[in-house]
C-alpha cells in the first residue's frame, strides 16, 4: 500500500526498507556469522558501546545531556565522569566481565554506573528498583556482583544481610552517608559514597578490549518458574538496537517527511520508564548519547502532572514510555493547562494499545507528527517491530513489521489460543504458519540474546538456532505486519510490568491458611491489567483480604500484590496432570467439570 503526501504517491514501509537496506544502501544488511548463526547485520556499524560513548566527547559541552531536578550535565561532563567510574572500578580490581550492579532510582549516577561499567568491557547488572529483601539478594547472588551502586532507600532493604553475599566486595551509596548501613555490611563489604567513584575525571576513553558478543548488560525479567532470569544483552545488540532507531527516523523522513527524533535542533526526550527496563536503558541512554538527545529524566515515583510540567519547561519533543504511563498523561484532567507544543513524538510499547489511545494522544498534543506503536522484549534488546504514520492509523491493533534485520516467524504450539479470524491457530506443534494463523510469535536477528545468566539449559530452550521463542501469541497479515492476541507464558502486564502468576502463586501456597491459589489478570482500564488472587481456604477460614495482601507484600514487590482477592472453600479446578484450568477461573471457557480435579 502507498499513500499520498501533498498530492503525490509516496513509498510505503518495505519499499523504502529494501532501497535503505539493500547494496550501498545507507543502511547497507550483510550476512555475517554470529554465535555459529547465519545473521543480518548493518555492515557499517559501531563494534562496541565504547564507541557511542566517545561521541559525547566530540559534542560541545554547554549542549545539556542529562536533566534531573535542578540538574543538568553537558556532554563532555557525562563522559568524562563515567571515565572516572571506569578508573575507580579498575582500581579495586573490577575487570572484563565482572558484573556492577545498580539499585537505584532514575538518575544521572545510574547514567554515569552505566558507561562506566560498559566502557571497561565489565557488565551492568540492572536490578528491579521495586524489588523488596529477598529479590534484590537474589539477583546479586544470581548475576555474581563484585560491586554494588545503590540509592539509601532501596539499599536499606538489604544492608544487614549483606554477609550472605559472599562474591559482592564493595558497595558505592549515591545520596547517603556510608553510617546509615547496617553492621553486617561495615563487618566485611567495603561501603563508600558514590562520589568517591568520581575522583578522576578524564577524556581518556578505557582501552580494554570489548568484542561485540560480550555480555554488556544484564536485565532480570521474571520467568514461569517463578524466579527471575538474567537476560543478557551483548554490545552488538544494543548498538543494533540504536541503529534500527535510526533507520526508522530515515525511513520515516522518507515516507512522511517527518523527523522520528523531534525536528529541528536538540532532540529532548522524557524518559519515564525505568532504567532498569529495556526501554529506558537501551533506547533511553544508549540512544540519548549516540543521537546527541537531551535527556529529561523525572524524579521520584512517576506522576502524570509532573510529566506534563517537564514536557512544558523542558520543551520536550519526545516522549517515549509504556503505554500506561501515556494513557495517565492524556487522561489527566490538568493536561490543558500545559503547553506541551513541543512534543512531536509519542513513542510506546509494552503492552497493547489501540485506537482510543491513539486518539487521546493526538487530542492532548496537538502538534504531535509521529505516533509510533512498538513491540519488543528484554530478551530482544528492546524493539523488533514498530507501527507509526498511516501504517498505524491503517491498521492500529497491529504492533508493526519487523526492523530490518530481524526474522519473525509464527509456529504452531499445542498451547496456541486465539486466532486472527476464522483461520484460528492450526498446523501440527512446531510447524511455520501462514499468514492469518495465530501460533508462538519466533524471532531471530542480531538483537536475540545468546541467552540468560548462568542458565544454559532454560537459554537452550527459549533460544534454538538462533530463534527466540518468545511465549507470546499472535499473528502476520499478507504484507508481514505483526499482530500479538495472547501470551502462551502465564504472564500479566501490568503497567508496563510484566508480572508472571507463578511466583505469587507460590508465596500464596506458603501460608498457612491457604490450602490453593491461582492468580490471574483482570482488566483495568489504566494499568492494563490487574493482579487477582483466588485463594482456596478451609471452611470458616478467618483469613482476610488484607491479611492475603501483606502476606504477599513481605517478600514481593508492590506491583506484584493482589489487587483482588477472592476466597474460596472448594477446591480450585484443575486437570488431570495437576494443571490450573484458569479459563474455567477467568469465565472464558464452560468446559465440563468432568474434566477438573
Amino acid at each position: 500500500m502507498a499513500w499520498k503526501r501533498w498530492g503525490e504517491v509516496v513509498p510505503n514501509s518495505i519499499e523504502v526498507q529494501e532501497a535503505l537496506t539493500g547494496p550501498e544502501g545507507f543502511f547497507e544488511l550483510v550476512e555475517e556469522d554470529v554465535r555459529g548463526i547465519p545473521t543480518q547485520v548493518y555492515k557499517n556499524r559501531a563494534k562496541s558501546l565504547r564507541t557511542l560513548a566517545a561521541l559525547g566527547l566530540e559534542r560541545e559541552n554547554e549542549v545539556i545531556h542529562l536533566v534531573h531536578g535542578e540538574r543538568r550535565i553537558g556532554f563532555q561532563a557525562v563522559v568524562e565522569t563515567s571515565n572516572s567510574v571506569s578508573a575507580t572500578l579498575a582500581g579495586i580490581g573490577v575487570g572484563h566481565g565482572d558484573r556492577v550492579a545498580i539499585l537505584s532510582a532514575n538518575n544521572p549516577e545510574w547514567v554515569h554506573t552505566f558507561w562506566g561499567t560498559v566502557d571497561m568491557g565489565a557488565v551492568l547488572v540492572g536490578l528491579n528498583g521495586w524489588w523488596k529483601a529477598d529479590e534484590i539478594l537474589y539477583g546479586l547472588a544470581d548475576s555474581g556482583a563484585k560491586v554494588l551502586v545503590a540509592d539509601r532507600d532501596r539499599f536499606a532493604r538489604v544492608a544487614d544481610r549483606l554477609d550472605e553475599l559472599p562474591e559482592l566486595e564493595a558497595v558505592y551509596l549515591i545520596d547517603a552517608d556510608p553510617s546509615v548501613v547496617g553492621s553486617a555490611a561495615r563487618r566485611r563489604v567495603a561501603v563508600r559514597p558514590f562520589t568517591s567513584l568520581l575522583t578522576e575525571p578524564t577524556h581518556h576513553m578505557p582501552a580494554a578490549l570489548i568484542a561485540e558478543d560480550d555480555p554488556a548488560v544484564i536485565l532480570y525479567t521474571s520467568g514461569t518458574t517463578g524466579r527471575a532470569k538474567g537476560a543478557v544483552s551483548t554490545h552488538r545488540m544494543m548498538i543494533a538496537n540504536v541503529q534500527n532507531t535510526f533507520y526508522m527516523t530515515v525511513a520515516a523522513s522518507m515516507m512522511w517527511g517527518n523527523n522520528d527524533l523531534g525536528g529541528g535542533g536538540q532532540p529532548v526526550a522524557l524518559i519515564t520508564s525505568p532504567l532498569f527496563h529495556a526501554s529506558g536503558c537501551h533506547s533511553g541512554i544508549v540512544l540519548g548519547m549516540a543521537a546527541g538527545v537531551r535527556i529529561v529524566l523525572t524524579v521520584g515515583r512517576f506522576d502524570p502532572e509532573q510529566a506534563l510540567r517537564l514536557m512544558q519547561d523542558e520543551k520536550v519533543t519526545v516522549f517515549t514510555t509504556v503505554p500506561t504511563m501515556v494513557a495517565r498523561v492524556v487522561e489527566h484532567p490538568a493536561r490543558r493547562q500545559f503547553d506541551l507544543s513541543s512534543v512531536r513524538t509519542v513513542a510506546y510499547g509494552g503492552s497493547p494499545s489501540g485506537s482510543r489511545l491513539q486518539q487521546g494522544v493526538r487530542d492532548t498534543f496537538r502538534n504531535v507528527a509521529m505516533v509510533r506503536n512498538a513491540y519488543g522484549l528484554t530478551e530482544s534488546a528492546s524493539t523488533v517491530t514498530v507501527n507509526s504514520g498511516p501504517e498505524l492509523a491503517d491498521r492500529p491493533e497491529s504492533v508493526g513489521r519487523p526492523v530490518p534485520g530481524v526474522e519473525i516467524r509464527i509456529v504452531a504450539t499445542s498451547g496456541a489460543a486465539g486466532a486472527a479470524g476464522a483461520a484460528g491457530a492450526a498446523g501440527a506443534s512446531g510447524a511455520v504458519l501462514g499468514p492469518g494463523e495465530a501460533g508462538e510469535i519466533w524471532l531471530k536477528g542480531a538483537q536475540i540474546m545468546p541467552g540468560y545468566w548462568g542458565r544454559p539449559v532454560e537459554s537452550a530452550e527459549v533460544v534454538t538456532d538462533g530463534w527466540l521463542h518468545t511465549g507470546d501469541i499472535g499473528y502476520l497479515d499478507e504484507e508481514g505486519y505483526l499482530f500479538v492476541t495472547d501470551r502462551a507464558k502465564d504472564m500479566i502486564i501490568r503497567g508496563g510490568e510484566n508480572v508472571y502468576c507463578v511466583e505469587i502463586e507460590d508465596r500464596l501456597v506458603q501460608h498457612p491458611g491457604v490450602l490453593d491459589a491461582a492468580v490471574i489478570g483482570v482488566a483495568h482500564p489504566v494499568l492494563g491489567e490487574e493482579v487477582k488472587a483466588v485463594v482456596q481456604i478451609p471452611a470458616g477460614s478467618g483469613l482476610t483480604e488484607d491479611a492475603v495482601r501483606a502476606w504477599v507484600r513481605e517478600k514481593l514487590a508492590d506491583f506484584k500484590v493482589p489487587a483482588y482477592v477472592e476466597f474460596r472453600t472448594d477446591r480450585l479446578p484443575r486437570n488431570a496432570t495437576g494443571k490450573l484450568l484458569k479459563n474455567l477461573l477467568r469465565g472464558s471457557d464452560s468446559s465440563s467439570l468432568i474434566e477438573t480435579m
